[in-house]
């Protein structure tokens, strides 16, 4: 325990003299990943966030450097729930990495999720995405899942995506295939109300 106090108390310019470093260890960080993290002079926040990550199965070095990415980007590290969340739909640590190497992963996390929750393989996701983090036009999740649900395939989904579909775009195709659905339904109905007079 002492040894940790001096390290603590001899820390250089650029650490927080004042942040606790114990609930890293406590979560089974490495010394030498700890020693990384002084040296990005995190806070007890972003302790707190590391943690969230460790006990998400988030690996060491994927820990720092998500924090050094934000530090990188002129921001505290926040983005534990996100990237954790991504974790556990699945998403890879160099994919998870990749988003936060553009700032983006608060802003994508939940899209990212949804469209796996959807259903998509891995391979339509990683597409989605990387239109997502180049900038290019690519439609919510909401409305790939309301494309879905009105009988697209994702084959058909896929062209609509690599074409640059945009969400007003998707929007009207949708109400039109659920109009059709819809009247469909009624027409049913309205045969089978008829059939026992």
């Amino acid at each position: 325990m002492l040894p940790v106090a001096s390290v603590l108390l001899l820390g250089g310019c650029h650490t927080h003299p004042l942040t606790d470093y114990r609930p890293l260890d406590q979560a089974g960080m490495w010394s030498s990943d700890i020693e990384q993290l002084k040296g990005l002079s995190v806070s007890d926040a972003e302790v707190a966030q590391v943690v969230k990550l460790k006990q998400a199965g988030i690996s060491d070095d994927a820990c720092v450097e998500l924090v050094s990415l934000a530090h990188t980007h002129k921001h505290v590290f926040t983005s534990a729930d996100s990237a954790a969340n991504m974790l556990g739909a699945r998403f890879t640590e160099p994919q998870i990495l990749e988003i936060a190497r553009v700032d983006k992963l608060d802003a994508i996390s939940i899209d990212a999720v949804t469209l796996k929750l959807i259903g998509l393989s891995d391979a339509t996701v990683q597409i989605v995405l990387q239109r997502r983090l180049a900038g290019q036009p690519v439609m919510a999740s909401a409305e790939i899942s309301r494309l879905k649900n009105t009988g697209l395939t994702e084959r058909q989904i896929l062209e609509r995506i690599n074409a640059g579909e945009t969400d007003a775009q998707a929007e009207k195709e949708i109400n039109a295939r659920e109009a059709a659905r819809n009247h469909a339904n009624t027409s049913f109905v309205r045969v089978g109300g008829r059939k026992p007079r």
